[in-house]
């Protein structure tokens, strides 16, 4: 594991030794574990020492993995062959397909959650970076947290700036201000 990694790990131990507190709104209990993108691949290959750490903490874990919900969802399609053909049809209708496909993740993370999650539960969402192009993280949080009872961690490659609470996924895309609590990978 990078030392940076190890340091998102350690920074995660921290925060789960705090007390969770009761009546928190939802966007409150999401957490944004921020790392660089270049990180990717040890991340994945070390997601098991989070839920070791989150089981350390007498906390359950739910590893929820997006990365490949975009081919699931065009594979069931029935004129996704067609899409192959012409893909400027997908990206030529913001409020069309790529919408459905956004409102099935939505609903299929929902169902999941509320079928694997307590109050004690860390849901972990993984593979974030897969979206880009496709789905905003902002909108994937936003559609499933008030459905996570206990903590929704984010695993977001890219960038964090606390001086107006931006995130910005795989240092591309333009920021969103959003109000999550950032664990940040430094050194």
């Amino acid at each position: 594991m990078s030392s940076k990694l190890a340091k998102l790990l350690s920074v995660y131990r921290q925060h789960l030794t705090v007390p969770w507190q009761e009546g928190l709104a939802a966007i409150q209990r999401v957490i944004f574990a921020v790392y660089d993108k270049t990180d990717e691949l040890r991340l994945r290959a070390n997601v098991d020492e989070f839920a070791l750490v989150t089981q350390q903490a007498e906390k359950t874990w739910l590893l929820i993995d997006v990365t490949n919900a975009f081919p699931e969802w065009m594979a069931s399609l029935e004129y996704r062959d067609a899409y192959f053909e012409n893909p400027e049809d997908l990206a030529g209708y913001p409020m069309g397909e790529l919408s459905e496909f956004i409102e099935s993740m939505i609903t299929q993370l929902k169902a999941q959650i509320v079928a694997n999650a307590s109050s004690d539960t860390v849901v972990a969402l993984l593979g974030v970076g897969s979206l880009f192009g496709l789905a905003r993280v902002s909108t994937l949080v936003e559609g499933i947290k008030d459905s996570v009872p206990g903590r929704l961690l984010v695993f977001f490659p890219g960038e964090y700036h606390p001086e107006n609470h931006t995130y910005r996924l795989l240092d591309a895309r333009d920021g969103w201000n959003y109000l999550a609590v950032p664990l940040i990978a430094t050194e």
